[in-house]
């Protein structure tokens, strides 16, 4: 029987993960029982949520066992099928983790369309990125015409659809992003109307000056040094949808200068701003209207995307570290199989 390859947790990070924190191991390609299925990985997404996993930290979902497959969003096609609505050659989106092969009962599973977009952007775009920045935003961000919305990491798979999204609702949106590169894609590209490059000096200084009147809404995705150059610019009622704190992920103890606890109160307090973490799945239900109209968007061109692919996953493991740090440019998705 064909060998099939996995990466899995080998053990929990300190700090920074390693190399030596997963392991590649060979599988024999199982095969499908009654009602079963059997699909073969084309794309893994790699996404920063997966540092959370590695821990064992209470958190909102179950880490990764020592020894169990790392997690993540696949795009696959059926090999073998003994299930029934699905034969060899469908495309299909599911969470198989980071292996070749995969067995799969169909939960959790929906069969893709190749000719409505690329099927690498079911894991984008059109993918649980996507959706994070359109229900975030709009649910929590309710960005109004004229508005000031910022999000930082700009450049990546759920800012880039963040700034957009509020251009389109008649928003003025500011980028944060690191590295001129960037900067220049989120405003020439994406048609941000400014950008900041957060690694450039004195960022507090060059976000009040592309912010003149203030934020509005401000679009979480990074913590640290980021948030408190944001935070003296909330205007009063400002909304701050909080996706993700990548500036800490790696972090063994809080970095010098956090904003204290009663001073992050007092500023809720004085300026009924409203603060919401998220996760995307709380919103499962907008998931219809997500599709319709980001695909719609990508139709009219109103919405781009960009992607920064990673062939093998054997590299996988490099490229989430990399992802950890900055380094992707896009949505980070690893080609398993062609």
């Amino acid at each position: 029987m064909a060998a099939g390859t996995r990466i899995v947790l080998a053990a929990r990070p300190v700090g920074e993960p390693k190399d030596s924190d997963f392991r590649i191991e060979t599988m024999p390609e199982p095969a499908p029982g009654p009602g079963q299925m059997l699909l073969r990985t084309l794309w893994l997404s790699l996404d920063p949520y997966m540092r959370g996993r590695m821990s064992d930290a209470p958190s909102y979902a179950k880490p990764v066992e020592i020894g169990q497959t790392m997690e993540g969003r696949t795009v696959s096609e059926v090999v073998q099928s003994n299930l029934d609505g699905y034969k060899p050659g469908d495309v299909v989106f599911g969470a198989n983790g980071w292996q070749t092969h995969a067995l799969s009962d169909g939960k959790g599973v929906r069969k893709l369309d190749p000719s409505l977009a690329p099927l690498s952007t079911a894991l984008g775009v059109l993918g649980m990125p996507g959706m994070t920045a359109y229900t975030g935003l709009l649910e929590i961000g309710q960005p109004k015409e004229g508005e000031t919305v910022v999000v930082s990491a700009a450049s990546g798979a759920v800012g880039s659809v963040v700034g957009q999204i509020a251009k389109i609702k008649g928003a003025r949106a500011v980028g944060i992003a690191g590295g001129p590169d960037k900067c220049r894609y989120v405003t020439d590209e994406l048609g941000f109307d400014a950008c900041v490059d957060h690694r450039g000096g004195d960022l507090p200084g060059r976000l009040k000056a592309a912010c003149p009147n203030g934020i509005d809404v401000y679009f979480e995705n990074v913590g640290g040094a980021v948030f408190e150059a944001v935070f003296p610019l909330l205007n009063n009622f400002a909304r701050v949808p909080v996706c993700g704190q990548i500036a800490t992920y790696n972090a063994v103890e809080m970095p010098d200068g956090a904003l204290r606890t009663s001073a992050l109160t007092r500023a809720i307090l004085t300026k009924r701003l409203t603060l919401r973490g998220f996760i995307v799945t709380d919103f499962a239900a907008r998931h219809g209207d997500f599709l319709r109209d980001v695909s719609a968007w990508l139709r009219e061109g109103r919405v781009k995307y960009r992607e920064d692919t990673v062939d093998g996953i054997e590299n996988a493991p490099q490229a989430l570290i990399g992802l950890l740090r900055g380094k992707n440019f896009g949505k980070l998705i690893v080609r398993v199989a062609t």
